[in-house]
């Protein structure tokens, strides 16, 4: 079952906030991320590349050396304590954002990776 451009656009809307409460302090309102520290969400290829290992992320946290434009960085992300509807609203808002892939993410996909 697909989500209508009204949905998408409602989705992205209850993701940016849920965004600003939970991600921005690391990722900046921008998705830039903090050089060195905090890797940017803003065009990202490594978000853009997989989207099951950007709900894991998510979900689960993340631990450990990643790559993300090119540059690597050694941080830790704590699982997040989100809903499967707030997960899918805060990634859709992500995608829809700072030149990313325009991808939906829809509670069954964040469930599946839980």
């Amino acid at each position: 079952m697909g989500v209508g451009l009204y949905g998408y656009s409602q989705n992205a809307t209850k993701g940016k906030s849920v965004y600003m409460q939970t991600c921005v302090a690391c990722h900046q309102a921008t998705g830039a991320g903090v050089p060195g520290a905090f890797p940017p969400l803003a065009k990202s290829d490594y978000l853009n590349k997989d989207v099951n290992r950007a709900i894991k992320g998510v979900v689960k946290g993340l631990n450990g050396p990643i790559v993300v434009n090119g540059k690597k960085f050694s941080g830790a992300m704590p699982a997040q304590a989100l809903s499967d509807q707030q997960i899918a609203d805060v990634l859709t808002y992500v995608y829809s954002s700072w030149g990313n892939s325009k991808k939906v993410i829809t509670p069954a996909m964040v469930k599946a990776q839980r």
